[in-house]
């Protein structure tokens, strides 16, 4: 049986610095405003998820096929967030994932304060 190769084949363990890659090359090129932005971004990403995980179902109005054509569209879409953010964790930033979990809980908190109208006692 082979040894595994020497060199950078090691696992990279998570890091706190800014200097990452995240989504495209020379993003955000060790910049902490683009580093910022990116963390903002990411926050924003999880947010929509959670709020697209619970539209409408389906409207009466609507032709049953016009309809799950919809809800294919916006399934479709909150899936590629959700993979834009699983690749930004991805980076091995434990900022991207900090920032990836307390949107998703946020996003989660807003849609279940707003699916119930006021806040539990």
């Amino acid at each position: 049986m082979a040894s595994p190769p020497k060199g950078g084949d090691e696992q990279q363990p998570h890091i706190w610095g800014k200097d990452v890659i995240i989504l495209f090359h020379d993003w955000p090129n060790n910049r902490l405003d683009k580093y910022v932005l990116a963390l903002f971004f990411i926050f924003l990403l999880a947010v929509a998820i959670e709020i697209l995980s619970v539209l409408p179902k389906h409207r009466p109005s609507t032709k049953p096929y016009l309809s799950l054509l919809g809800q294919t569209s916006v399934h479709t879409f909150r899936t590629g967030l959700a993979y834009q953010i699983m690749i930004s964790v991805t980076s091995f930033n434990i900022r991207i994932l900090i920032a990836a979990l307390a949107s998703h809980a946020v996003g989660f908190f807003i849609v279940k304060v707003h699916g119930h109208g006021d806040l539990p006692d």
